[in-house]
């Protein structure tokens, strides 16, 4: 489904099967081939110049796949880079580089690879190339926060030039998925071979890859002005369809109604994201329109659980009880979302609609702090990035947990700062959110939960608990599927226990579209396509 040009559209996805794709699954800033568009016909020709403008909130982080693990990022490496897999607009794994695939053990998956294909380099796609990809990421030299999707990945054998096979640890169903992520995004291999040399230099991990981001993709790196834009350009070589835009341009604009203004002057063709306010006056716009997207995406509140007064279940349980999580959802996201009961979104495998949560309770929250020692409150500080909901929730946060003599410091950091920081535990709380791409519920627990996972994978709670990595680690080798979800249930009603985060909602992603974009595509994980866009005038 694409993106109307008059109404407001609201994508909705379906049940997420295992073999879902991983897309752009991490932290996110944001708080917010397919059918023809609108009015536009599939076969109209795109008119004048094709150099698409987006005005988004945050810089990418790094344009190595290996190298972050971040939306802002991901969104820019998705046109570059391709993987094995790809998923569709109903979030189905799909072929890619990898033609087909089958798994011929229960530990052991083979995967048949296109031919003919080149990097932007001119360096040939080639199993080799998988193989020295994928191995680069397991590389602890790497350090790739984006490990933890394939540390089950035990060998790579090269059947052949266009055959490769992935041996596990332990049989894992969502490999295919997994696979999919962009931090499975196959590099040139010359490239790596240059990344490695300049580490053996000196060099970090990535220096020369940020510099020479050589994929397949269908756009080419062109150029990266660092905090103000990245620019790409059309992949002339391309293996498959070409894309229709001859460039794309993501402008980094930190000002929310900056991004609005840009949209109306027609200075950028899409906002990414908008406010929840602004979506009545895009709605009043000549030419341009808002769109929603339902995602797979968490909002939430983290706990430092190394942190005193966080160290505390039971005042971690507290702070859950202690908010009105509504007033957020209706006041700030303007209802788009609904409420987290837990860490999964519904239509995630895994998901279980009956798991205990812990729902606003004032007065048992008064009991739990006075049972922890802390009946008079205490004094913390709760972190954010500048995005403005986010910004707007950690103010509505401090205001209600005052009722409970808890003074709360709002501290705003920028986005590349905010990640370092909560990834070295130098916080108290903080807000972030978290995309379970792949739609299996192992990418939404196990990177966040396990203690393996601490810091940039995406543990930034500090959770560390013998049992819950027990239950994570059965979970994800089990090859039951009823198995699996007991166990999901199980892990769901342990986090209960520990509350080491206030889940807030799952949000509905906000843009601001010019009526020119025809074809444009946004998954549930926040990821925009771009394959498919041109500019009609």
């Amino acid at each position: 489904m694409k993106f109307s040009k008059k109404s407001l559209l609201l994508l909705v996805f379906g049940l997420l099967l295992s073999v879902l794709v991983a897309c752009a699954s991490e932290p996110d800033e944001n708080d917010s081939s397919s059918d023809e568009t609108g009015e536009g016909t599939e076969d109209a020709a795109p008119a004048g110049e094709q150099d698409l403008m987006i005005a988004t909130l945050s810089d990418a982080v790094s344009l190595d796949p290996a190298g972050s693990n971040d939306t802002p990022s991901s969104n820019v490496q998705a046109n570059i880079f391709e993987s094995l897999t790809k998923q569709d607009e109903n979030m189905e794994v799909q072929p890619s580089l990898a033609e087909s695939w089958e798994q011929v053990e229960d530990t052991v998956w083979e995967f048949k690879l296109r031919e003919g294909i080149k990097f932007h380099d001119g360096t040939d796609f080639n199993a080799e190339a998988v193989k020295k990809s994928i191995e680069r990421i397991l590389d602890p030299e790497v350090a790739s926060p984006r490990l933890f999707l394939y540390e089950m990945i035990t060998d790579i054998e090269v059947v052949d030039d266009y055959t490769v096979r992935f041996t596990t640890e332990y049989p894992f169903s969502p490999l295919p998925a997994h696979l999919a992520h962009n931090g499975g995004g196959i590099i040139s291999p010359a490239v790596i071979e240059e990344d490695y040399a300049a580490m053996e230099a000196g060099e970090d991990p990535g220096s020369v890859i940020n510099e020479k981001p050589y994929g397949t993709g269908f756009f080419k790196f062109e150029e990266w002005q660092p905090g103000t834009q990245i620019t790409l350009v059309k992949n002339d070589d391309y293996w498959g369809e070409q894309a229709l835009l001859d460039s794309v341009t993501f402008k980094v604009v930190g000002e929310g109604l900056t991004r609005v203004a840009e949209l109306e002057t027609g200075t950028s063709h899409i906002a990414d994201p908008i406010s929840p306010n602004d979506v009545a006056q895009i709605e009043a716009m000549d030419g341009a329109s808002p769109a929603k997207q339902d995602s797979v995406s968490l909002s939430y509140i983290g706990f430092n659980m190394e942190k005193e007064p966080f160290n505390d279940p039971l005042v971690r349980q507290a702070i859950n009880l202690a908010i009105d999580k509504e007033q957020i959802i209706t006041g700030i996201y303007d209802g788009n979302g609904i409420p987290a009961v837990g860490p999964l979104a519904p239509g995630v495998l895994g998901y279980d609609e009956n798991a205990p949560g812990l729902e606003y309770d004032p007065d048992r929250a008064r009991e739990l702090l006075a049972e922890a020692g802390y009946e008079d409150g205490f004094s913390t500080t709760l972190w954010t990035n500048d995005s403005p909901e986010r910004m707007d929730t950690a103010t509505n946060l401090q205001a209600q947990l005052a009722d409970f003599g808890i003074k709360v410091e709002i501290e705003v950091l920028e986005w590349g700062a905010y990640l370092e920081q909560t990834a070295q535990g130098e916080h108290d709380m903080f807000i972030l959110g978290w995309s379970t791409v792949t739609g299996d519920a192992d990418y939404g627990l196990y990177p966040l939960f396990h203690s393996e996972n601490v810091g940039e994978p995406g543990n930034r709670t500090f959770t560390k608990d013998d049992e819950l990595d027990g239950l994570l680690e059965e979970a994800r080798q089990e090859s039951d599927p009823d198995t699996r979800l007991e166990l999901y249930s199980e892990i769901q009603t342990k986090l209960t226990d520990i509350a080491p985060m206030l889940y807030i909602h799952h949000q509905q992603f906000l843009l601001g579209v010019s009526d020119k974009v025809q074809g444009l595509t946004q998954l549930p994980t926040g990821i925009l396509q771009l394959h498919e866009v041109s500019l009609q005038e």
